[in-house]
């Protein structure tokens, strides 16, 4: 990308990305580059329980043995080729449309967890109004700019329908980008078909409406719903998460290099089995990366190892050309603590330096993924607010500077200065949870701590939120097929 242009006629400095960190060499990069194809063409990846998977990769030149895949070295890399650099992702609201692979990440909040830490009942099983609270604040915050998916899991509905619940939940609650189900074919053809009602669509060439999460197996494994859930959105022209699950020492080496080189050649695997079903079909490099404790079995986060593996995954990604999805606030904290606070902050942060497209886990992660709370959600939206500020360049008019020096003078202060007074509030960022009171106000009311602030701030959004506008053909539409396909399931 061209560095913005420091003409003195230039107005206003274009937004800008941040340019991502490229932490490996040339020759450090295209030698495990190399390591990923050696993985490919004599350890080779699973395809399990799929035999029409298996005869594709045949007919392309691949050697199947049993359920193992051996692609010839550089198959992989030339079917990726096809896959989109960048593509939009349309919301029900265009103004909420989202470019993965464009001039800004997208944020997308937690995903999948089957617990909540609730105020008053502490931990306890995830249900449906908790989904419900989350989509409205996804909604509400502006920082949160793509819905997700399964923001937690509704234990109390169930498991065969209750995807049904979640997707009519993020048309009626949320007019934001949203995710398909994964879980089961048949739930992914129900969020296809469901996306086409919502968009008032009928044929079958469509606009990417959906994006769905494509967990590998790893190491080295595609499960049978995976791959063909990966089948039927890609058939359909719909954005695929193909995402390699690398915990460092258990699910993948415990080295950055291994990690790297596995994770590359699994997700390489995806994208282009993504190709041979639809050619151009829209995918999101993606990785989970963490490390596991050797002594106790606990996920680390935001650790250098673990920082390095997402940045350096970023870079492959960008050399593969297609966008990278990474992690945002992660943290294997229990609670919304100092723990909490750092390792979501540099795990953020390695996000951003890795060049992330498409942040999944934006928000509200606690407890390696095994929990949410409102109040977490709420904190980690606020440091995304931070991070999308950063991302919108230094848009000042020329020669403000100046004028504001010219006004005050040395010795001077700028408190009264013209431009402190016009736009200092817009020119700095706040944060809407931070305690900024002196210490004797802060003392003087109950010296309340960031979670109290927390809670402050998710009853505001609360009280303020407001559903978005659905046409009530559209809505009855919506309830009808929800229906209908719960009865459907229900029979067997």
């Amino acid at each position: 990308m061209p560095l913005p242009s420091s003409s003195p006629h230039s107005a206003v400095q274009p937004m800008g990305r941040i340019p991502p960190c490229d932490l490996l060499s040339e020759a450090k990069a295209a030698e495990i580059e190399a390591e990923a194809e050696t993985i490919l063409a004599e350890i080779g990846i699973n395809f399990a329980d799929h035999p029409e998977a298996l005869a594709r990769w045949q007919a392309v030149g691949a050697q199947v043995q049993g359920e193992r895949v051996y692609l010839p070295r550089g198959l992989a890399r030339k079917l990726c080729q096809t896959a989109p650099a960048r593509f939009v992702q349309h919301a029900a609201n265009p103004a909420r449309d989202v470019e993965i692979g464009g001039a800004r990440p997208v944020t997308a909040p937690v995903y999948g967890p089957p617990f909540v830490q609730d105020p008053v009942a502490g931990r306890r099983d995830a249900r449906f109004g908790d989904f419900q609270l989350l989509m409205r604040l996804a909604q509400a915050c502006d920082s949160v700019t793509h819905a997700g998916g399964t923001l937690c899991e509704p234990t109390d509905l169930p498991l065969e329908t209750r995807h049904l619940d979640m997707l009519l939940a993020h048309a009626t609650l949320s007019d934001k980008p949203f995710m398909g189900a994964s879980t089961d074919p048949e739930r992914a053809r129900d969020s296809i078909a469901f996306a086409k009602i919502l968009f008032g669509y009928e044929g079958t060439e469509l606009p990417v409406l959906l994006s769905a999460l494509i967990n590998i197996g790893s190491p080295l494994s595609f499960d049978a719903t995976m791959s063909r859930c990966l089948e039927l959105y890609a058939q359909a022209g719909q954005a695929t998460v193909i995402s390699a699950y690398a915990i460092m020492g258990a699910t993948a080496p415990v080295t950055v290099e291994g990690a790297l080189a596995q994770a590359l050649a699994e997700v390489m695997a995806g994208i282009a089995y993504a190709q041979l079903i639809r050619s151009g079909a829209p995918v999101i490099f993606g990785l989970y990366a963490s490390a596991l404790d050797l002594r106790t079995g606990a996920s680390i986060f935001a650790s250098p190892e673990v920082t390095q593996l997402t940045i350096a995954a970023g870079q492959l990604a960008r050399r593969l050309g297609v966008p990278y999805r990474a992690g945002g606030c992660l943290t294997g904290a229990f609670q919304s603590d100092a723990h909490a606070g750092y390792e979501a902050a540099g795990s953020l942060w390695a996000s951003q330096l890795a060049g992330v497209d498409f942040m999944l886990h934006g928000c509200g992660w606690l407890e390696s993924g095994l929990a949410t709370s409102a109040e977490k959600f709420v904190l980690d939206a606020d440091q995304l607010s931070a991070m999308l500020r950063q991302y919108g360049g230094i848009a000042a008019p020329s020669g403000a500077a100046l004028a504001a020096l010219r006004e005050v003078g040395p010795g001077g202060h700028y408190l009264g200065a013209q431009e402190t007074l016009a736009e200092g509030q817009a020119r700095l960022w706040k944060s809407e949870v931070v305690e900024d009171r002196p210490f004797d106000a802060w003392d003087h009311a109950g010296r309340p701590d960031t979670v109290w602030h927390a809670h402050q701030r998710v009853s505001a959004l609360l009280q303020t939120y407001q559903p978005p506008a659905l046409a009530p053909e559209r809505r009855a539409a919506l309830e009808a097929f929800v229906a209908r396909r719960k009865a459907e399931i229900q029979r067997g």
